[in-house]
C-alpha cells in the first residue's frame, strides 16, 4: 500500500503523531506523542530518546503498528532508514517544520542517537482489532 496525497498532507502537517507499535499479543502499546515529518512522499518519526526509547524497542520488536495524525488513523508497518542521503533530507525537514520550537528539542531529533532510529512508515491493510 501506498498513501495518498491527503494522507501525507494531513500527517506530514500535523505537528505531533501518536504512534502505538503492535505488541507480541496482537495487542497495542499505549500510544507515544512523536513528531513527525515527510520527505518526498514518505512519513518518518525518529526517536527523541534514541535507542533507549521504549516505543522505538517495540517498534523495532514487532515491525508493525497504529498512528493517528492530522486526521487519519492508520495501520502502519516500520522500515529502518539508514540511507545517509535519505537522512540529510530528513534532518532539513525536521529542521524547517519544528523551526519554532526551542533548539534543545529539535537539535536532538537530528543527531545521531535520534537520528539512528529514524523509521519510514509504511501504510498496511488494517488488522481485525
Amino acid at each position: 500500500m501506498t498513501w495518498t496525497q491527503a494522507e501525507l498532507t494531513a500527517i506530514g502537517e500535523a505537528e505531533e503523531l501518536e504512534i502505538s507499535p503492535q505488541r507480541a499479543d496482537g495487542g497495542y502499546v499505549k500510544p507515544v506523542t512523536v513528531w513527525v515529518v515527510r520527505h518526498g512522499d514518505d512519513l518518518y518519526v525518529r526517536s527523541y530518546k534514541g535507542v533507549d526509547g521504549r516505543w522505538f524497542r517495540a517498534a523495532r520488536q514487532r515491525g508493525e503498528g497504529h498512528v493517528t495524525a492530522g486526521g487519519v488513523s492508520k495501520d502502519v508497518g516500520f522500515v529502518r532508514e539508514d540511507d545517509s542521503t535519505v537522512n540529510d533530507g530528513i534532518d532539513l525537514a525536521y529542521r524547517t517544520k519544528y523551526r519554532g520550537q526551542d533548539a534543545a528539542y529539535v537539535d536532538p531529533m537530528v543527531a545521531a542517537p535520534a537520528k539512528e532510529t529514524t523509521i519510514r512508515l509504511v501504510p498496511r491493510q488494517a488488522a481485525t482489532r
